[in-house]
């Protein structure tokens, strides 16, 4: 019998796919890619129409000895890493190196990992894609250039070791504008008025002031508003009109990859990279009991919402036979394609409709059952018949003003069976109302508020924005977002990406010597064009000319023009102790205010943004040494003290004679493994965290401070301090719970 050799990316598919397949089939996997460009110089010949220079990766020489010996037995190999550009560079690459070796080579791709998807790819294997290979090899040549030209001048003006990227360059600059906005943003008053009204029946409801005089409603300050509800008071409240339509809403489409980190953002606030770490094992294979090792989900790096016709139909059925038939639509549902989507791969959905999430969950740890159940529930609820609705629109009249309110009734739920809607979500039902009817006023109400600038990007909002412009692709967004933070160029802040001001130096830096670089069009183009070589429209090489026809000019000028900020960024503050200016330095620690004055004046302080961007020193309190037992090595006393990036440990004080160290421990037993204890720790940005002192056998970790107690709703083990503008509340770390532990 012949021997068949199959390479795939990952070594978690490895057991997946060995199931499907009998002994004649050996399956190796690369762990990834196998070469790249060199590490320490370009490794891009210019001269030599971009030639590319590549190398093995040090740590992977051992993975290829092994494939080229498991090569050198097998009559076929097959590469099957992901289906994707990235992943026909995995499979280009390694064929590169198996290819003395091997007696004939193929490829196969599959969008799922079970043993129907698996054995039709081996029945329809293809050659290798040079196309595709040439877009991935386009990118990352282009990345290169940018990468290694660029980050050398940031080393010189700003700070060593810190760098730039091609996209994230420009996800930086949409950040900063963002912040650029709301400092710049000036809030304006207003005054919103609500009636509460009664009719003939039961319940009351709420209107909304909409106009005056004929007029949208604007009302500026109190004395108006003062003045409008005088005039209101003992007024006759009349139903001027009533509007009634039943309405049908749609289910949204099966999730593709941006969709699906949006979501697992809004309701789980999992970063990208986590979201599709998780999902890349459900694509993988996961234990499930008696069943095994089970691929839950179909590839997860997609931008398009179509779906396959056996799944589709397997949909049909188990809707019908667990909700019955009322819910399915009258047409099978065939979900638009989005402009610009490659189309490549079906929608994100669960490889087996009829494996739901709760025959997942006593097998899954808690991220892994969010994120299927919620790849399962969106796709379930996008095969299902639409929810209908009884709409009401209602028109009051009093005096000189109108006013609005809306309801619904549910007439059907439809999908909402199995994707129900947000408190928030729905309007109250309104009673049975007829024009002329008078209505009586139970409570009116004014409110004064102010206009709010533009919200920060959360990464959910990024991701959604970055697909709306066209940059990056949705195997780039995670990357993107991780990248910025990494570098510091942006942290989060209560789930908001905030620029430091690191980030805002680097992207001032880029916008005013790279403008094309940095503008958003240039870069969405520069993602069609890619599109068009994997397409096999366009050459790899042509566009690489094109781009360093700009690209080197700019490079030289800025090389000569671009001005150092070494010595620090000026700011609008003084030196308290000399009274020379004060600037902005980026440290191994962060940023920091310090004296222009130094040596001579050593002056330095940590300083914090107001909400209009200016800068204001804040002062440094040194921790106080607080006894907190006795050294068990020499006896003296143990103290808290402060690490150098922000965090609490306890040191003995016959330091340096005794080293005694102990991490700070909050009294929380580690939820996940309850051997270890949840310890402050920091990173080093300086950001707070709390981690099991078990690392590196139990990496559980979380930002917000444990605090023990049991959750007297839901029985979590612990609770969790929470800070926002409104102060400290101890809150249920279960997002599903919502208890809030009362003051006092």
């Amino acid at each position: 019998m012949d021997k068949q050799l199959i390479i795939v990316e990952s070594p978690a598919k490895v057991k997946t796919i060995k199931k499907f397949l009998g002994p004649q089939y050996a399956v190796h996997a690369s762990v990834g890619h196998v070469r790249d460009l060199p590490s320490k110089v370009l490794g891009v010949d210019e001269a030599r129409d971009f030639a590319p220079c590549y190398e093995v990766i040090e740590n992977k020489k051992r993975v290829v000895s092994e494939l080229r010996q498991a090569a050198a037995k097998a009559d076929t190999v097959y590469l099957a890493p992901d289906p994707d550009r990235e992943g026909e560079a995995i499979a280009w690459h390694v064929a590169e190196l198996i290819r003395d070796k091997a007696r004939a080579i193929k490829r196969i791709e599959f969008n799922e990992i079970t043993a129907r998807a698996i054995k039709e790819a081996l029945k329809h294997p293809r050659d290798l894609n040079e196309d595709l290979f040439d877009a991935q090899q386009a990118r990352r040549i282009l990345d290169r250039l940018v990468g290694y030209k660029i980050s050398p001048l940031l080393w010189k003006t700003v700070k060593r070791g810190i760098s730039a990227g091609r996209v994230q360059s420009v996800a930086l600059r949409l950040i900063v504008d963002r912040e650029a906005a709301r400092e710049a943003f000036i809030p304006e008053e207003y005054w919103p008025f609500k009636a509460t009204l009664a009719a003939d029946a039961p319940p009351s409801f709420t209107a909304e002031l909409v106009r005056i005089n004929g007029k949208k409603a604007v009302i500026s300050n109190r004395e108006q508003a003062e003045a409008l509800e005088n005039s209101i008071r003992g007024k006759n409240f009349t139903v001027a009109s009533v509007e009634e339509k039943e309405r049908e809403r749609a289910p949204q489409p099966p999730f593709i990859t941006s969709t699906l980190q949006q979501a697992a953002n809004q309701r789980f606030s999992y970063p990208a990279k986590r979201a599709m770490n998780i999902a890349q094992r459900l694509y993988e294979g996961v234990e499930l009991g008696d069943k095994g090792l089970t691929a839950l989900i179909t590839y997860m790096r997609t931008d398009s919402t179509r779906i396959a016709d056996e799944a589709r139909a397997a949909a049909k059925d188990f809707i019908a036979a667990t909700y019955g038939k009322d819910y399915l639509p009258k047409t099978a549902r065939v979900h638009k394609k989005k402009q610009g989507s490659q189309d490549a791969h079906e929608a994100v959905r669960p490889v087996d409709v009829t494996i739901t999430p709760e025959m997942t969950k006593p097998h899954l740890p808690p991220d892994q059952y969010n994120l299927y159940r919620l790849i399962w529930t969106r796709f379930v609820a996008s095969q299902m018949s639409g929810a209908r609705f009884h709409d009401t629109a209602v028109t009051v009249d009093c005096a000189a003003t109108q006013w609005k309110a809306r309801g619904e009734r549910l007439l059907f739920p439809g999908f909402l069976t199995v994707m129900p809607r947000g408190k928030d979500e729905a309007d109250a039902e309104l009673p049975p109302l007829g024009a002329g009817q008078a209505l009586t006023l139970e409570k009116l109400s004014k409110e004064q508020k102010f206009t709010q600038p533009p919200a920060r990007y959360s990464e959910a909002s990024l991701v959604r924005e970055l697909e709306e412009l066209g940059i990056g692709r949705p195997s780039t967004y995670a990357s993107i977002i991780s990248t910025l933070q990494d570098r510091d160029y942006a942290r989060l802040s209560e789930r908001h990406l905030v620029p430091t001001d690191l980030g805002r130096v680097v992207c001032a830096q880029l916008t005013e010597h790279f403008a094309n670089l940095m503008d958003v069009n240039f870069t969405a183009q520069m993602e069609e064009d890619l599109d068009k070589v994997a397409e096999g429209s366009r050459q790899w090489v042509e566009l690489l000319r094109a781009f360093t026809e700009k690209f080197n000019p700019a490079l030289d000028a800025a090389s000569k023009n671009m001005k150092s900020l070494k010595s620090g960024v000026p700011v609008d503050l003084t030196c308290p102790e000399c009274g020379e200016p004060l600037l902005i330095k980026f440290g191994k620690a962060g940023s920091f205010l310090a004296c222009s004055a130094y040596p001579q004046c050593r002056y330095t302080s940590n300083f914090a943004r107001a909400e209009d961007g200016r800068v204001e020193a804040v002062a440094q309190e040194k921790p106080q040494l607080t006894k907190v037992g006795v050294c068990p090595q020499c006896g003296k006393d143990m103290v808290i003290k402060l690490a150098r990036t922000g965090s609490r440990f306890i040191a003995c004080t016959g330091y340096p004679d005794c080293a005694c160290t102990a991490p700070f421990s909050t009294g929380v037993v580690c939820p996940r493994c309850g051997k270890g204890a949840l310890v402050e720790k920091s990173s080093k940005r300086g950001k707070i965290f709390y981690s099991c002192d078990q690392y590196p056998q139990c990496d559980f970790a979380l930002w917000d401070r444990p605090v023990p107690g049991q959750c007297p709703q839901c029985g979590s083990a612990y609770l969790v301090e929470k800070k926002n503008r409104g102060g400290v509340k101890i809150v249920c770390p279960v997002k599903s719970c919502g208890y809030v532990q009362e003051d006092g």
